[in-house]
């Protein structure tokens, strides 16, 4: 509980997560903390651009994988405007790093939501970072470990994985370089066979290692 003499100004946020009963979860945890105020919901990323531009909240708190557009590209467009705290199943640190690239200041886990949360929040508007431990320790020993050289990789292969760590389909690949999906799938099982990755997590984390989400 806040110190009676605090003066800190009330925090604004919006929730965006695509089943309803996890924002009315959400919205009475944060309700109940004092300065904090839910100013509205949303079901999608496109729904929750449009409330940030209506009501200019200090803090969108969105799952990271909901139906539509991806909550990535909703973290780039909004980081700006205001302070993104990503709370999401997805415990694998490649996720985590993603998030934190597209702008997020906070990635916590609905497992561990709660008091982790609601501290989250209150770091994104005083402009911190908040990392879930775990995870933070995690990202720091991965980060350690050696990967297999990019120079493995050819031009176009590169241009794939850098796609796959962008979110991209195989379809939306395939339509960006001119390939058909098969062929977008071949490249991707040498890309696969190449760096020892088997998973789109393991790529993007290889991707992000290697800076190519800055390419």
């Amino acid at each position: 509980m806040s110190d009676p003499g605090d003066t800190a100004p009330a925090i604004d946020i919006v929730l965006a997560d695509d089943h309803e009963v996890v924002r009315a979860g959400l919205r009475l945890l944060l309700q109940g903390e004092e300065g904090l105020h839910v100013i509205g919901e949303a079901g999608n990323v496109p729904d929750a651009l449009r409330l940030i531009e209506l009501r200019h909240p200090h803090v969108l708190v969105l799952d990271l994988n909901m139906p539509g557009p991806s909550s990535l590209t909703g973290i780039a467009e909004v980081k700006d405007t205001c302070a993104v705290v990503v709370l999401t199943m997805q415990s694998d640190p490649a996720f985590a790093r993603e998030a934190l690239q597209a702008g997020a200041r906070g990635y916590v886990l609905k497992e561990a939501a709660g008091a982790e949360l609601v501290t989250a929040v209150r770091a994104a508007a005083g402009g911190g970072i908040y990392l879930n431990p775990a995870l933070g320790a995690r990202i720091a020993i991965e980060g350690a470990v050696t990967a297999p050289a990019l120079d493995d990789l050819s031009e176009r292969e590169l241009d794939v994985l850098r796609l796959i760590a962008l979110g991209h389909t195989n379809a939306e690949i395939g339509e960006q370089l001119f390939l058909s999906m098969r062929t977008v799938e071949t490249h991707r099982s040498h890309i696969q066979h190449k760096l020892r990755r088997t998973t789109r997590a393991e790529l993007v984390r290889y991707a992000l290692d290697h800076g190519l989400m800055d390419a």
